[in-house]
């Protein structure tokens, strides 16, 4: 399977945007929070609360994007709940049959781990992506994409006089 396109924004924000191989009719959302589902916990909607700001400020979140936050903040709230329940039930569970079996809440909390990754991974959250990202916090009358563009290196010498 190949790998998923980047989306235009991240690939500015990396440093590895090239003009000659941009996708001249890529939709362009606008950049804004989108309200959160009503399907989402508390805990999810916690998360919500504490990326989608910082994603806005990196152009990385637009109305559009909704339910694959919601899926991100989703994801985070079942692993939270599945390590909770884990604490206290153990990793090993007794089963009917009086055999000791892995607590099934163990695949839940890997499903969700795995989830969180793959959504987190879209939205330049995860630690490779991360690094990669030369992030700085906009002005708020600022285009946020506009201070990761590569600079030239050619100083016009009229400059000066200008």
């Amino acid at each position: 399977m190949a790998r998923p396109k980047k989306p235009t924004n991240l690939k500015i924000l990396q440093g590895t945007y090239r003009k000659s191989r941009a996708n001249k009719n890529e939709p362009k959302p606008e950049i804004d929070i989108p309200e959160p589902p009503a399907f989402l916990t508390d805990r999810a909607l916690e998360e919500w609360n504490r990326v989608a700001p910082e994603l806005k400020n990196l152009g990385l979140l637009s109305r559009i994007d909704c339910m694959a936050l919601a899926g991100y903040c989703a994801a985070v709230s079942r692993l939270w709940l599945a390590e909770e329940r884990l604490k206290t039930e153990g990793l090993t569970v007794i089963n009917e049959r009086g055999k000791t079996i892995k607590n099934p809440l163990v695949d839940v909390a890997n499903a969700a781990a795995k989830q969180i990754s793959m959504f987190a991974s879209q939205f330049g959250m995860s630690p490779s992506t991360r690094g990669n990202v030369q992030a700085e916090k906009p002005d708020d009358d600022y285009n946020p994409l506009s201070k990761f563009k590569k600079k030239s290196a050619y100083k016009d010498p009229l400059d000066e006089f200008l």
